[in-house]
């Protein structure tokens, strides 16, 4: 009931079928509405599979070969707030479970190694090989920095834009090998950070892969003006200030 209630106070329309080979599916991460939202959106698609941001490649694999592992496998990503994501799992249907996330190790490494180096051979196909524009890399930096409370010196910003970066190519790749073994349309759940259509994930497959279109919906609490092809606004989440912990003596 509450799904369908979303849906029709948002009032917008479905999505065309077929809408993209490549749907991307953007999140408020702790906003239940936004699952919904992307539950609703799933039901439309009906994807041959989706790509998960959060979970690893092992903990999909898992998770897709015994449906009943799925909160088990959640629970293992470290992510927790299952029963939020759970009506994303529910409308999903048969679509296979892709995992894409990096593990923190790697993530780790990309503050030492480079993002191009880490990601190998294939960094040049999608963009890693080359910096950012000037006005682009302080652009993400400042976001980072508001990101994190502007409770962390600027100059380390750098190393986090590089592990977007990384992970945004991390999801693309998964997106474009699960679009070439299961066939179109393909759904990405990922943060609306990683959905934006100038740098994150769709930028990434039009690097990558030119001819494969893609479609981008924010699930946001605002319009901000942030790059989507669709934005669909979702109540607020109810939140402590998710700064006081860093910024409080």
């Amino acid at each position: 009931m509450r799904l369908t209630a979303l849906f029709f106070v948002l009032a917008l329309p479905a999505m065309a079928k077929p809408v993209a080979d490549i749907v991307v599916l953007g999140e408020v991460h702790d906003n239940p509405d936004a699952h919904l939202g992307q539950a609703a959106a799933l039901q439309d698609l009906r994807p041959t599979a989706v790509v998960f941001e959060m979970l690893t490649a092992e903990q999909a694999a898992r998770a897709d070969a015994d449906r009943t592992q799925i909160a088990a496998a959640w629970e293992a990503s470290g992510w927790g707030d299952f029963p939020i994501y759970a009506p994303v799992f529910e409308a999903m249907g048969d679509a296979r479970i892709v995992g894409a996330a990096a593990p923190r190790d790697a993530i780790q490494r990309v503050y030492s190694d480079g993002a191009a180096a880490l990601f190998g051979e294939d960094a040049a196909r999608f963009g890693l090989d080359e910096p950012l524009p000037d006005s682009q890399q302080e652009t993400r930096m400042q976001l980072q920095f508001e990101a994190h409370c502007e409770a962390m010196p600027f100059a380390m910003m750098a190393g986090m834009v590089s592990v977007q970066r990384y992970r945004d190519a991390v999801f693309a790749r998964a997106a474009l090998e699960a679009l070439e073994t299961y066939g179109p349309p393909v759904a990405v759940i990922a943060g609306n950070g990683h959905a934006r259509t100038d740098w994150g994930v769709p930028a990434k497959i039009a690097r990558a892969a030119p001819d494969v279109t893609t479609y981008a919906i924010g699930f946001v609490e605002e319009d901000a003006g942030l790059p989507f092809n669709e934005v669909r606004i979702v109540p607020p989440a109810e939140r402590d200030d998710p700064c006081k912990s860093l910024t409080s003596n």
